[in-house]
């Protein structure tokens, strides 16, 4: 679908640039203008700096203990620890403690892909520079079409477990980054950037994807997980069946969220009970507010607004919003204790507030959004914060069609 971007690169750049008080004809709302004033010179910069990057993908490193092969995606779970009674013992759970031996190489090379790909976008949708586009697309190909650094399209050998499982179904949620690079891909697909041969072969690794999540049973068992595992999964499937077209996938994911994720995981003082009982509850709540803000914004259409619906009893994301925004305000008034862990680097600018701040044409929602840390470096908090670039996400950018 060939779009005159030239055109709206041009017409962006000259709103955002001029003094006067001109309704632009590509940004719907004041909000939107805000956003772009406010980010667009650190995203270019930083789309600057990636552009010398080259592509690290999973075969830059190979664990010993991952029964996988070069090509496959391995971890091991976070809360997981040596027994200290028996080094030789099967690993201990420690809820809320992370394992600092733990592997990372191949979590760290898929959040790097997130960023610079995400950020090269941003910058193309801002600029228009082909440059942008080009290099997002090698990252890309290295991570989906070339057989020698490619990773398979699954999470089979994701948060292993030393001593009891080589990889588990949680681990399907470490794949959660991938959504700004299937957004990403998106953007560059229906701008025309990449050809379209690329663009199949992009769009055919995400498609296989989608069908092991949705068919294999660590997907389907993460499917149905009772807390943010289920609430992720269905981000992650909806943002790839979008890229795809796969709309039986989103209807199922539309139908879990109206039927079973927000009945059965917020209750009526619109928070999580399942989060909030754990170690973490400040971070947990706040993940999963933001991972069922991730999913409306992917979901919604002009017929169904995920954003409006409200269960029979009264559950709905703007009870959510009403809950978890004036901790973000004041954290000090957060009446459940303090996290074990990272307490003092929450919050941050959380998708939550992005996305309500866009479907309910709430400045209040992006002022506090502005007010946080735009590029934490915290490494639990980036492995909890996938959304980063708010430009790909703004449809209106480079949209004229919705699925």
């Amino acid at each position: 679908m060939a779009k005159l971007l030239g055109f709206w690169f041009i017409l962006l750049i000259a709103i955002t640039a001029s003094a006067k008080e001109t309704e632009p004809l590509i940004i719907k709302h004041e909000i939107q203008q805000k956003i772009i004033s406010d980010i667009k010179d650190r995203t270019v910069e930083n789309a600057d700096k990636y552009l010398d990057k080259e592509p690290v993908t999973v075969t830059a490193s190979l664990s010993e203990r991952s029964a996988g092969g070069l090509n496959d995606f391995y971890s091991e779970g976070d809360y997981w620890h040596p027994d200290p009674d028996d080094p030789d013992a099967p690993f201990i759970q420690k809820d809320g403690v992370r394992y600092e031996g733990r592997y990372e190489d191949d979590r760290l090379a898929m959040r790097r892909f997130a960023e610079i790909t995400a950020a090269l976008t941003s910058a193309w949708i801002l600029t228009g520079e082909q440059k942008y586009a080009d290099h997002a697309l090698s990252h890309m190909k290295a991570w989906f079409n070339d057989p020698e650094t490619m990773m398979n399209p699954n999470m089979l050998y994701a948060q292993a477990i030393m001593g009891r499982v080589t990889g588990r179904s949680i681990g399907l949620i470490d794949a959660y980054h991938l959504i700004e690079v299937a957004q990403s891909a998106r953007a560059l697909i229906e701008t025309d950037a990449i050809p379209a041969d690329e663009a199949n072969r992009i769009k055919n690794w995400f498609g296989r994807f989608i069908t092991w999540m949705t068919t294999h049973e660590y997907g389907l068992q993460e499917m149905v997980h009772p807390n943010n595992h289920s609430t992720t999964w269905a981000v992650t499937a909806g943002t790839m069946a979008r890229l795809v077209g796969h709309k039986e996938i989103l209807e199922l994911c539309r139908n879990r969220f109206k039927y079973v994720l927000l009945p059965d995981q917020m209750d009526l003082e619109g928070r999580f009970p399942r989060e909030i009982d754990r170690t973490k509850p400040y971070g947990y709540s706040l993940f999963n507010m933001d991972a069922f803000a991730n999913l409306a914004h992917v979901l919604s259409t002009r017929d169904e607004n995920l954003w409006e619906y409200v269960t029979h009893d009264g559950k709905s994301l703007q009870l959510g919003m009403d809950f978890i925004s004036p901790y973000i305000d004041d954290k000090s008034a957060w009446p459940y204790g303090e996290d074990v862990d990272i307490w003092d680097k929450w919050p941050v600018r959380h998708s939550l507030l992005l996305f309500a701040g866009l479907a309910y044409e709430n400045p209040e929602y992006i002022d506090l959004f502005l007010e946080q840390d735009p590029e934490p470096t915290n490494e639990e908090v980036l492995r909890n914060h996938p959304v980063r670039h708010p430009i790909i996400w703004m449809e209106d950018l480079f949209m004229d069609a919705e699925l």
